[in-house]
């Protein structure tokens, strides 16, 4: 250790001591998501016992506008996040905005980490379907304006879809169908979206008098939903419910695999209407919000806080969902068990 003690600390230095290459230790402060967490936790490791210190990004002047958004997501290869940055990014860019994509990879301390690095170069922070803990957002909020995208955050302007109106109404088509028992697949654990569409989900439920079940939580991805599909099993139901459309599509494609036919055998149902859901044989059918009106209308509440910062807005703001019927689902077929 005598190299780093005549002068600052390296990333150099830390890279040594983690035994990785320095662009390595460069990726894990700059784009936590992309090192393997293993690898990631070595590092700060190292840093922390060399006392490393990121330098944080400089802006012009403090209180400076700099016209740039950030927009943080929990997974980019989800192609609903694709569709709400899509509105957000317009209704930015007409107002004179840039947008500066992040993403977490589904994991709080890289979202955390990543928000603490733009935070000086961003007069503002759009944060979509975050993993991080209440407290952990109140704390972003003391240094920049936040709109929580997708989530109800108290004390914070939130866009959100009407969750138990739209959970609802798929309850009800599928009772119409006659199906009376049912199961929803749950996405990860630290997801508020999933939490709130469970109740939804189960509360309609018994308010029909259907029965339901909850498997998971699972990775909200395909191979998720296609892991969860072994969990169906054990205890199969003539109808699914997935926390989300890429789910949705994994698990029918286990089932596909599995000889059964969809909707024939098992209804399927997903969130978000994403492009996904028409490339799928069957279509899927899904319950949404317009996504880009939920990214146009985050926009706006972000841009309104920073125009009007003396007097700071908590609205939460509510879109409809809808649902879109398609060939996933049919009526119910006669369980022989």
């Amino acid at each position: 250790m005598a190299e780093q003690s005549r002068g600052r600390v390296t990333i150099y230095d830390v890279a040594k001591e983690a035994g990785v290459a320095p662009s390595t230790v460069s990726r894990a402060f700059a784009r936590p998501g992309r090192v393997n967490a293993v690898t990631a936790e070595r590092i700060h490791e190292a840093a922390a016992r060399l006392g490393y210190r990121v330098k944080p990004i400089g802006r012009p002047e403090v209180g400076t506008a700099t016209n740039v958004l950030a927009f943080v997501v929990a997974d980019v290869t989800n192609p609903v996040y694709a569709h709400i940055m899509k509105g957000f990014q317009q209704e930015a860019n007409a107002n004179g905005y840039a947008v500066l994509l992040l993403d977490s990879h589904e994991d709080a301390g890289a979202e955390q980490a990543a928000i603490k690095t733009v935070t000086p170069i961003v007069d503002g922070i759009a944060l979509t379907a975050s993993r991080m803990s209440d407290s952990a957002i109140n704390q972003v909020v003391k240094q920049c304006p936040v709109v929580a995208v997708n989530r109800i955050v108290a004390g914070l302007p939130s866009v959100v879809g009407d969750t138990a109106r739209g959970m609802r109404r798929v309850v009800e088509h599928l009772a119409t169908l006659g199906h009376t028992h049912l199961t929803y697949l749950a996405g990860p654990a630290a997801s508020w979206a999933d939490g709130i569409r469970w109740r939804a989900v189960s509360e309609a439920c018994h308010e029909l008098s259907l029965h339901v079940r909850r498997e998971g939580p699972v990775t909200p991805s395909v191979q998720g939903g296609f892991g969860s599909f072994k969990q169906w099993q054990e205890h199969p139901t003539t109808a699914v419910i997935a926390f989300n459309d890429i789910m949705a599509i994994g698990f029918m494609k286990a089932a596909q695999n599995a000889g059964l036919i969809i909707p024939d055998d098992v209804s399927v149902v997903g969130v978000d209407n994403s492009i996904s859901s028409v490339l799928t044989t069957p279509t899927l059918t899904s319950v949404a919000a317009s996504t880009s009106q939920i990214g146009v209308r985050a926009a706006r509440a972000l841009i309104t806080q920073l125009k009007h910062r003396s007097t700071p807005s908590a609205e939460t703001i509510v879109v409809p969902m809808e649902l879109f019927a398609r060939e996933s689902i049919a009526p119910a077929p006669q369980l022989s068990k």
